[in-house]
């Protein structure tokens, strides 16, 4: 059998920030504190956050994930993961009955916040995002009608408002360069829309997708930790390789392939917000097997935001279990 080509890797450059943003923190705890109060099952509709690992981690501690919430059993404690729901999701949950915390990221809250407001001063609106995302539909669905979806800047011109009165707001998630670009495109057909006070684009994302930009130029090929339904993970690795650096996603350290080091010594790896630090730390230690020698953070914006819990779980009595 022809032996495995030899792999140099010399330098690994960790991005700083990667990984958990306070939005998965909180979701991933608020699941966790409620198996521990209430004792399994839990369910959560949709996966939580958009990690295998995370994912695979919670079912093991009795996790039970839906889709549909008639697979729900009446009287059942009931989550509502990370990327928010429409309000129709919400009125069916009042209505089976379930004991509900809302793990909804506080900064995807205050989109919905945003629309619930401005609906009712009669605007209608065009939400930049992508088709299917639990988030989109969460956010879309927060109105009956009148929130028209563009994914890019040929859809703007479809876009047939029925009012005069249009406001803008975007998936939180996004790449910020192709939200700018889009927004620009809407701003030029629609130039008196109202944009959001401030961008909905979250801090982590924008921290994330900036440590990159500052990444990729320094390295030879570029690893993303994520899972393939993570939005965000999506667009760090779309990011690098539109900055000319090749780039790779990875749910864990097995699925890296020797070739992608082949001539590429110097590697730069991040991981996506819902990526916990663990799924990094194995990809180092399958680096170092290829030789890597040395393993560099990256300097980069120091995150503090927290968000507090819901009622029920935030307790002082079981902060000790956190």
């Amino acid at each position: 059998m022809p032996l495995e080509p030899t792999v140099h890797v010399d330098d690994v450059l960790l991005a700083e920030p990667r990984g958990f943003c306070a939005g998965v923190d909180r979701a991933i705890e608020i699941v966790e504190r409620a198996l521990r109060k209430f004792g399994a099952p839990i369910y959560v509709r949709h996966e939580i956050v958009h990690n295998s690992y995370v994912v695979n981690d919670l079912k093991a501690k009795g996790a039970i994930f839906v889709e549909d919430l008639a697979d729900v059993p009446p009287g059942a404690t009931l989550v509502f993961s990370a990327h928010g729901v429409s309000q129709a999701v919400r009125r069916e949950a009042a209505e089976r009955g379930f004991a509900v915390f809302d793990a909804t990221c506080p900064l995807v809250t205050k989109v919905h916040v945003e629309v619930a407001k401005l609906a009712k001063a009669g605007y209608e609106f065009i939400m930049i995002g992508h088709k299917g995302h639990p988030e989109v539909e969460g956010t879309m669905g927060q109105l009956d009608a009148g929130i028209y979806l563009v994914e890019d800047v040929d859809d703007v011109a479809q876009v047939r408002p029925r009012s005069d009165k249009l406001a803008v707001v975007t998936q939180t998630t996004l790449s910020v360069d192709d939200a700018v670009e889009i927004l620009a495109a809407v701003k030029r057909r629609f130039p008196d829309v109202r944009e959001p006070k401030k961008q909905d684009i979250c801090y982590a994302t924008q921290n994330r997708q900036d440590a990159v930009k500052l990444l990729a130029p320094q390295v030879d090929v570029v690893i993303v930790v994520g899972s393939p339904t993570s939005s965000n993970s999506n667009r760090l690795r779309e990011l690098a390789q539109r900055l000319g650096t090749p780039a790779y996603m990875v749910d864990a350290a097995a699925d890296l392939k020797r070739e992608w080091f082949d001539a590429h010594p110097r590697v730069g790896l991040t991981a996506g917000a819902s990526a916990p630090e663990v799924l990094v730390q194995d990809v180092i230690a399958r680096q170092r097997e290829f030789g890597a020698v040395s393993v560099r953070k990256m300097h980069g914006v120091a995150e503090t935001v927290h968000f507090p819990l819901p009622k029920g779980l935030g307790d002082k009595a079981m902060a000790g279990d956190a």
